[in-house]
C-alpha cells in the first residue's frame, strides 16, 4: 500500500477533498492531508486565491513543503490544482518519491529541474475544456511525452475541480473514472 501526501485545491481542505482521501484510505493506503489554509474553505476559486495571495503564495507552498519534511521518503505526492504546485515540486526535487498524482494542473518540468525524475511514475488528470487546465495542457503533454512513466488523462467537459463532490463542479462519471485510475496507479507503486 502507498503512503500518499495529498494537497488540497485553492478552495481549501473541503469535505470533498477529505472524502477523496477517505476513499483511498478505505483501499488500504495511508493518506496525509495537510490543511494549508488553517481550517478555512472558500465558496469560489476566486475567494480561495485571494486568501492565498493575501497570505502569500510562497508562504502557503512552504507550509506544504514543511508537511512533507515531517514524513519520511517513499511518498506519493498528490495535488489538486493549486496543490499540484507543491506536489509536483516535491516529486521532482525530494529524493525517494514513489510517484506523483497531478489533478487539474501541471507545471512545466523545467520549473523544478532538467527532466522528470527517472523511475518516478506520474499521472496527470484534467478536463479538455477547463480554462485553467487548458493553460497547463502543453506542459502536461510535454511531461507525458518525456517519460514512459507518465500517463495523461484528459476528460470531456469544462469543470475544473470535477472530482470534489462538495462543489458544484463535481462530475460523478469523470470523478469515478479518475478514482479508478488513481487506485490502479497506487496499487502499482
Amino acid at each position: 500500500m502507498a503512503d500518499v501526501l495529498l494537497y488540497h485545491h485553492i478552495q481549501g481542505l473541503t469535505d470533498g477533498v477529505r472524502a477523496f482521501a477517505d476513499d483511498l484510505r478505505q483501499a488500504g493506503h495511508t493518506v496525509h492531508t495537510p490543511d494549508l489554509f488553517d481550517g478555512r474553505t472558500f465558496d469560489s476559486i476566486e475567494e480561495g486565491f485571494e486568501f492565498a495571495r493575501r497570505t502569500g503564495l510562497d508562504e502557503v507552498r512552504e507550509r506544504g513543503a514543511a508537511a512533507a519534511a515531517d514524513l519520511g521518503p517513499g511518498l506519493v505526492y498528490a495535488g489538486f490544482s493549486f496543490g499540484v504546485t507543491i506536489a509536483q515540486r516535491l516529486a521532482q526535487t525530494r529524493p525517494g518519491a514513489r510517484g506523483a498524482l497531478l489533478m487539474y494542473s501541471c507545471i512545466p518540468v523545467a520549473e523544478f529541474g532538467q527532466a522528470w525524475p527517472e523511475g518516478v511514475p506520474v499521472q496527470i488528470h484534467g478536463k479538455e475544456g477547463d480554462e485553467f487546465f487548458d493553460e497547463d495542457l502543453p506542459a502536461a503533454r510535454e511531461l507525458a511525452a518525456s517519460t514512459t512513466a507518465a500517463e495523461l488523462f484528459v476528460y470531456p467537459g469544462d469543470q475544473h475541480l470535477f472530482a470534489d463532490p462538495s462543489l458544484d463542479a463535481y462530475d460523478p462519471e469523470a470523478a469515478g473514472l479518475l478514482m479508478e485510475r488513481v487506485r490502479a496507479f497506487l496499487a502499482s507503486v
